[in-house]
């Protein structure tokens, strides 16, 4: 069984199975998400974290089946409480989204439609999917919606452009939980707001995920929020996983050179003024060299990781990671 295949602590509500993505260009294809799997557990909030480029958007797109040309899934499984999703028509993978799985997208204002009221986007989600009430009932429904989010009712009536950022974020934390999904994906919902406003949405969006019984995949590429927001993390690196385990533990005793290498360059009240970067780039995933994606930045790369790419392993129980320096002596 691969290395995130086996859930530890509980049914699982989402299985990905060697999920591959690629962006086909005349030069070649690009392997944005090459050979991924993890489970999320019921209620879990795993956070998925890395370098722009590393795929965790792509993932997001894939898992909702929004991957437009030139993307395309290659292969691999998405099981939604046993539905193969990657199998499903596109008018049955409509009716799931929002009813069973949710994106809040990054950058509310364009994900919101600038010329409707809340009240029209948060009605359009509910019909879409054959929601029959009232417009009395639709009131009520909506503004409890917001109130939720911690919104007053009255924001209903008022345009995207009228509300500030964290205002328009929670919106679209209301529409995505509007027919309560089991599995809710954030793809970096603070990327654009300050620092406070970044704490504000988080803590909505823990209590609503708690308030409904979702699961959450967070994507984004701060490791200080998804030390206070996530329960478990997984680290991307070249369209593929690296490391995954408990939080704490990734930052207790990271095993990834990677890994290492990004909390190290977080800042710290002990090394005032001292910022360490991760030298050189990563790599092309156009033309992506053999062996480990890693090595040419790595600093304990050996002779293996030039010919052999290591495959994500439980080195720990429950934490997992794909690097030559745990395998087991021959």
């Amino acid at each position: 069984m691969n290395g995130a295949e086996r859930s530890n602590g509980g049914p699982s509500v989402l299985q990905v199975r060697d999920l591959r993505v690629y962006y086909h260009t005349p030069r070649g294809p690009v392997k944005a998400v090459d050979g991924v799997s993890f489970d999320l557990r019921a209620s879990e909030r795993l956070g998925l974290v890395g370098e722009s480029g590393s795929g965790k958007s792509t993932i997001a797109l894939a898992l909702m089946r929004l991957i437009r040309p030139p993307g395309r899934i290659e292969g691999g499984e998405v099981l939604l409480d046993g539905v193969e999703l990657l199998g499903l028509s596109e008018e049955a993978m409509r009716r799931l989204r929002l009813a069973a799985i949710a994106l809040v997208a990054q950058g509310a204002m364009n994900t919101l439609n600038p010329v409707l009221r809340v009240r029209e986007q948060l009605v359009d989600a509910l019909r879409d999917h054959a929601e029959q009430l009232s417009r009395r009932e639709l009131d009520a429904r909506i503004g409890d919606l917001l109130e939720r989010v911690g919104l007053r009712s009255s924001v209903a009536g008022m345009f995207p452009h009228e509300l500030s950022g964290g205002m328009k974020q929670r919106v679209c934390v209301a529409i995505g939980i509007s027919l309560r999904p089991r599995v809710i994906i954030a793809d970096e919902p603070t990327s654009a707001l300050d620092v406070v406003v970044q704490r504000q949405v988080m803590e909505t969006l823990r209590r609503v995920q708690e308030d409904i019984g979702a699961a959450i995949i967070l994507v984004g590429h701060d490791m200080g929020l998804m030390a206070q927001a996530v329960d478990r993390l997984g680290v991307m690196y070249a369209g593929g996983l690296v490391e995954l385990c408990d939080v704490a533990d990734i930052f207790h005793e990271p095993l990834h050179p990677y890994s290492q290498l990004l909390i190290a360059s977080l800042p710290s009240l002990e090394r005032k003024g001292q910022f360490q970067g991760i030298p050189g780039l990563p790599p092309s995933l156009l033309d992506r060299p053999p062996g480990c994606a890693f090595r040419p930045r790595c600093p304990a790369a050996m002779d293996i990781c030039a010919v052999e790419a290591p495959p994500l392993r439980e080195v720990r129980p429950g934490h997992w990671a794909a690097c030559h320096l745990y395998e087991a002596p021959a």
